[in-house]
């Protein structure tokens, strides 16, 4: 009797005990989606006076006067989609070719260093970029990149002078060197858990290793890759010391001065140059709205990223 009076007692000690981590993990659950909703909340109500005194001018006009009133956002909106997009675009084939070489032709002394640089890249403030592409990367971009084509193929309006350095183009680059160790590491990972069934399977067959990696390790992780591809398009989309610094901070991309060349703005930079500096209450609100249309493209790119994920794992499930 006392045996079982014991095992009784232990047992609904263990079932309170797992109650109570149950309820706490809700608890975190709860507090995260809370959280969210605050910071959704509070941006929509700091935006309304924009909205109501600009109307969707306040998203689809290309003018920026603090001193008029007028807060157009779409060329901030432009360039942000637009750096983040090159310089997504940049990192991929780098990422995936290292990840490639990681996986598959690396000695081990050779994948130790590499890994080791992959993670200082990604531990590296933002603000040490920033520095580094102002000082050191502008004036070789536009000395041995921008000012020989602007020489050349200048006559087309992308490509066209003058070449100022600081621009949406040098932004992009040290924006897609910010974004490659992400992709890499991922990629990594994803590459080296292929089934070495598969991959042995091929090799025996008499495959090469890039035949193996076309045909096993790529299809086996591409849904895998295609997810560390969004997180690092969602790292350039919400950078902002880097395009702070590197971009220019001028409103007259793309609609005044077409060319990749010139400076331009993004809602990161925007908002860091000029929050301190707002004194009335519509050019406040105009700034928290540019962060909530910032908000609202994350969480589209992600939403459309997760519904793509979804529909491609259940055609391969089934």
């Amino acid at each position: 009797m006392d045996m079982l009076f014991m095992k009784t007692k232990s047992s609904r000690f263990f079932n309170i005990q797992d109650s109570l981590f149950k309820y706490v993990l809700i608890g975190f659950s709860i507090l995260v989606v809370l959280l969210f909703v605050i910071l959704f909340y509070m941006l929509i109500d700091r935006s309304i006076p924009s909205f109501s005194a600009n109307g969707l001018n306040s998203i689809t006009g290309t003018v920026w006067d603090s001193e008029k009133g007028l807060f157009g956002a779409l060329p901030a909106i432009a360039g942000t989609l637009i750096s983040a997009l090159i310089a997504t675009l940049i990192a991929i084939p780098i990422s995936l070719g290292m990840a490639i070489y990681f996986t598959e032709y690396a000695p081990q002394r050779i994948r130790s260093v590499l890994s080791l640089f992959i993670d200082m890249l990604a531990a590296i403030p933002s603000v040490i970029y920033g520095i580094w592409g102002l000082w050191v990367i502008s004036p070789i971009v536009k000395t041995y990149i921008q000012q020989p084509i602007v020489g050349s193929i200048g006559f087309i309006p992308i490509f066209a002078g003058p070449a100022y350095g600081l621009s949406i183009f040098l932004a992009s680059m040290i924006l897609a060197i910010m974004v490659v160790p992400i992709i890499s590491s991922l990629s990594i990972e994803l590459l080296s858990s292929t089934p070495s069934s598969l991959r042995e399977g091929l090799i025996s067959l008499g495959a090469t290793k890039w035949e193996t990696v076309r045909h096993v390790g790529i299809p086996f992780a591409r849904l895998g890759i295609f997810a560390a591809i969004i997180l690092g398009l969602g790292r350039a989309l919400g950078e902002t010391m880097v395009v702070t610094m590197a971009i220019g901070n001028s409103y007259i991309w793309p609609f005044q001065s077409p060319s990749m060349f010139a400076p331009a703005t993004t809602i990161t930079s925007k908002i860091a140059s000029e929050l301190y500096e707002a004194t009335s209450t519509l050019h406040i609100s105009s700034l928290m709205e540019l962060a909530l249309i910032l908000l609202v493209v994350t969480i589209l790119i992600n939403s459309v990223s997760r519904v793509i994920i979804n529909r491609r794992s259940k055609r391969e499930y089934f």
